[in-house]
């Protein structure tokens, strides 16, 4: 098989005993390489086993097993040095192991075709400035480790795929890990000796595996054995709440010195060579502007469709749409939400119960809540901030509320240090703890930045703080 679209197994737990077989037919068997043969022959020349190569030459018996079987073809310099040293190789045997070594390393590096990502169900809209960025910024290897970061349902996964999509394009291996609660916005295969090897590294990298010099070692080095010192990318998709082990997160970095990470997250790893890439809703339409030219008003009118077929946008409509994004403040995930709605109500009675409270009629909408609904996924992001941003969060929510014309204008920086009595520096610190959170937006116009809390924000801490005081 060609395409490696990993999706996880139901736990982040790394597999027990040995390394799972590709079972029949899951793909086409890989066919011995010149350095795999080469390897083989002087292994049995010497009359050593697998496991007794690998001691002698500190690579994993996994490493070792690919390489002779044409899985890896792209060995790094030193592994090549190391298994010429275990099997004594003279000058010349050493010289012919390096030949096929450099051969393996040409194009793509030995894949017959580069890996692919998994398939997106639906297309991306309003996104091309940031996939240009990020596309970018891993194809030129300027950044190793960009960690997506925003609310649940604001298309990160949906950027990533469109990311791996494009450097695919250019010939770089794509691997794809999801861990479990990840959504299902993809089309993806499987092959189980791959799927268990990057569970296992996953796991590894967040501390489930069994540390440095045990068998979770092995797997980090036989992918990189695979990988060689080629570019690579790998996609982990919906990563814990949690920061990976740094030194094995800086061992996987060091094993394959061509990988790009792309993680998307609903908040930072705080780890060091971390590109933080927020990504907040879809723009809002102007008053005034068409909203047919709205990204955000497409998004929502192409969610209406799926649920009305036969829905025509005239003048009135647009509007209403235009209204609809405001009031959601263009979050993906909570248009596509609103638009099922419309096999029960009109676009206008939509509009008028979104106006009265969006996170109730959007509560259906799963997040990472495990089935809580928008309002208790958002509820259990915001829980997990620190007790001095939540009081900030607090006092910008006690400004003027979203109404049936849109969302509030927001307040600059100044006057939150007006409304806080906090220090310019220590508003500017919280407010990026809530940015980053997803909870707080900012538009920067006319040489000004305002910053105002997302309409479903709004509205689900206004209900905890309404449930708050009823309970006392």
């Amino acid at each position: 098989m060609n395409t490696i679209a990993v999706q996880s197994v139901p736990s982040v737990v790394r597999p027990g005993g040995p390394a799972v077989s590709s079972p029949v037919g899951s793909g086409p068997a890989q066919e011995a390489t010149p350095l795999g043969s080469l390897i083989r022959s002087h292994r049995l020349r010497i009359g050593l086993t697998q496991r007794e190569l690998a001691d002698l030459s500190t690579i994993s018996v996994r490493a070792i097993r690919d390489l002779e079987q044409g899985k890896a073809r792209r060995p790094r310099t030193d592994t090549v040095r190391l298994m010429a040293d275990a099997l004594r190789l003279g000058p010349r045997a050493r010289a012919a192991l390096e030949a096929a070594a450099q051969q393996g390393r040409g194009g793509a590096g030995g894949w017959a075709e580069p890996p692919a990502p998994p398939t997106a169900l639906h297309a991306m809209v309003g996104r091309a400035g940031e996939e240009a960025v990020l596309t970018g910024e891993l194809a030129a290897a300027t950044e190793r480790l960009v960690n997506v970061v925003g609310l649940a349902g604001s298309g990160k996964t949906r950027l990533a795929l469109a990311v791996a999509e494009r450097l695919h394009g250019t010939g770089m291996p794509v691997l794809w890990h999801a861990f479990p609660g990840s959504p299902a916005e993809y089309l993806s295969g499987h092959e189980m000796e791959l799927t268990a090897r990057l569970t296992a590294v996953a796991a590894d990298l967040f501390g489930f595996g069994p540390g440095p010099d045990g068998a979770a070692a092995g797997d980090t080095a036989a992918l990189a054995e695979l990988l060689g010192e080629s570019p690579a990318l790998l996609v982990l998709d919906g990563s814990p709440a949690v920061a990976p082990r740094v030194d094995r997160l800086t061992g996987l970095l060091r094993a394959c010195p061509g990988l790009r990470l792309l993680v998307t997250s609903d908040a930072p790893w705080g780890v060091p060579g971390e590109r933080i890439f927020l990504l907040s809703p879809l723009e809002v339409p102007e008053e005034g502007a068409d909203p047919a030219e709205n990204p955000a008003v497409r998004v929502f009118l192409d969610h209406v469709r799926r649920a009305r077929p036969e829905f025509t946008a005239g003048p009135a409509e647009l509007e209403r749409a235009a209204g609809v994004v405001r009031l959601l403040d263009g979050h993906p995930g909570a248009l596509a939400a609103a638009a099922s709605w419309l096999v029960v109500y009109d676009l206008a009675a939509l509009c008028r119960t979104l106006a009265e409270d969006p996170a109730a009629l959007l509560d259906h909408l799963g997040g990472a809540g495990g089935g809580a609904g928008l309002r208790g996924s958002l509820l259990e992001r915001l829980d997990r901030l620190p007790a001095v941003p939540r009081a900030l969060l607090d006092a910008l929510c006690g400004g003027p509320a979203a109404g049936p014309a849109g969302p509030d204008r927001g307040r600059e920086l100044a006057d939150l240090t007006a409304l806080t009595g906090l220090t310019l520096p220590e508003c500017g610190r919280l407010l990026r703890e809530l940015l980053l959170s997803g909870a707080v937006r900012a538009e920067h116009r006319d040489g000004t930045s305002r910053f105002r809390v997302l309409g479903p924000v709004r509205s689900a801490w206004a209900c905890r703080a309404g449930a708050t005081a009823a309970a006392h």
